[in-house]
Order: structure tokens, then sequence, then C-alpha cells
């Protein structure tokens, strides 16, 4: 029963392009409770998987991992078929500048945001959350940085406004990607090459979140220059 469970399971993920150790998938299944259904397993291993580090839960194969010299802004244009399942380790908003986006955080903070010159409250709901309104959004562009299942970094660029990717979203996020291009080591998005998956790494979010608004104060500082 265990062995066709494995096999049901890693079939159900693979179909979805992630390909789970061995240790992965027997960790889970013997974390099961027994006579639990089987669209509910594959529902909650999917799940827990996009809640994992693809790093050490997935194995990597040629095709589904970012060259090698990925960083080599030396070669001008090059194809990457895939598909290669990244987790998102960092997004920075570079449409809007970073003192607007501070000025975006502490709004969030107080609870609140504007709207011209209208205070709009932004209401905390029980299973949700905070509810951010369309003025504390921003349409990008976002530059991210990508890695791979064997740990490769990749700065990559959506121009084009990807629904669910924004600041806003959680890091560890899985993307799958097919037939991406890269430019100068820089992976361009596009919404005809990218699948956001979801997910999320917690402890990686948490950290990115309480550190953003120093983040981009500092960076603010910077290069507003000394005599500013």
């Amino acid at each position: 029963m265990a062995t066709n469970l494995v096999a049901e399971l890693t079939q159900h993920l693979n179909g979805r392009h992630l390909y789970p150790t061995p240790a992965w998938i027997q960790s889970f299944v013997s974390s099961t409770r027994p006579n639990t259904p089987l669209p509910a397993l594959k529902q909650t291993a999917l799940f827990r998987l996009l809640a994992a580090d693809i790093t050490t839960t997935l194995k990597p194969s040629p095709s589904s991992l970012f060259p090698q010299d990925i960083f080599n802004s030396e070669i001008k244009v090059r194809q990457l078929t895939g598909p290669i399942i990244c987790q998102v380790l960092d997004i920075e908003d570079i449409g809007l500048s970073r003192w607007a986006q501070v000025e975006a955080i502490e709004a969030q903070e107080r609870g609140e945001t504007t709207k011209g010159r209208e205070i709009i409250r932004v209401v905390e709901t029980e299973t949700e959350g905070p509810a951010i309104t369309p003025a504390l959004q921003s349409r990008g562009p976002f530059k991210l940085l990508l890695q791979d299942a064997k740990g490769a970094q990749a700065y990559a660029l959506d121009l084009s406004g990807i629904d669910g990717i924004s600041t806003n979203m959680s890091m560890g996020s899985k993307l799958l990607l097919r037939t991406i291009q890269v430019r100068r080591a820089v992976v361009m998005l596009e919404p005809s090459n990218v699948q956001l998956l979801g997910g999320k790494l917690d402890a990686l979010d948490s950290a990115w979140k309480r550190a953003r608004k120093d983040r981009l104060m500092g960076a603010a500082k910077t290069s507003a220059g000394p005599n500013s």
C-alpha cells in the first residue's frame, strides 16, 4: 500500500514539474494518517512541497536548473527551455521611488493609506489579514532574485506586470519558468513563460518583511548622497 501511495503522489507532483527526492516523499507518507483520502493527500503533498526549500526537497536535473554561468553578462542573449522551478528570495519595486515605498509601508503600519487627499483605513479581516488597497500597490517593473533547486541564483525582471508578482507576494514563492530568454545575465519574465505556483518559506518571508523598510531607507539615503 505504501509503495502504491508513493507512486501516486510522485506521479501527481511530477505532473506539475515538481520532482521531490525519495527521502521527502517517504517522510511525507510516514507522517500521514491512515485512511486519509488520496485526493486530500495529493493536495497536502503539493502544499507542503511548495512550502519547503527546493534546494533540499527537489531532485535537480540539468534541464531544470540555471546554467552555471548564468551571471555571465558577456552573453548578450540566450534561450533556456526549462521547465525550471525556482523560488523567490527577494523582490524590488523599481517602478516607485524607495522613499515612496517607505511612506507606503509606514501608512500600512498606521493602518491607513491615502488616495488623493483622502485617508483610507486599512481593514484587518480575521482570515485574510490587512486588506491592501490599490493605492498601496504598484504595477512595477519588478526586479526579483530567484534561486533554483541546486542553489544557483539569478536576477529576473518583470516588465509586463505579471499577475501575482509584486512586493506583496511571499518570499519563497515558487515559479515555473518555460522557454525563457536571458539577456546579459538577467532572466526576462513574461506572462507567457511564467507560472506562479505559490508557496512560502515562513522564516525567509518574515525576515524579509521585517527588514524591508530599513533596507529601503538605507538604499534611499545611500543613493541620495552625503550632501542631500
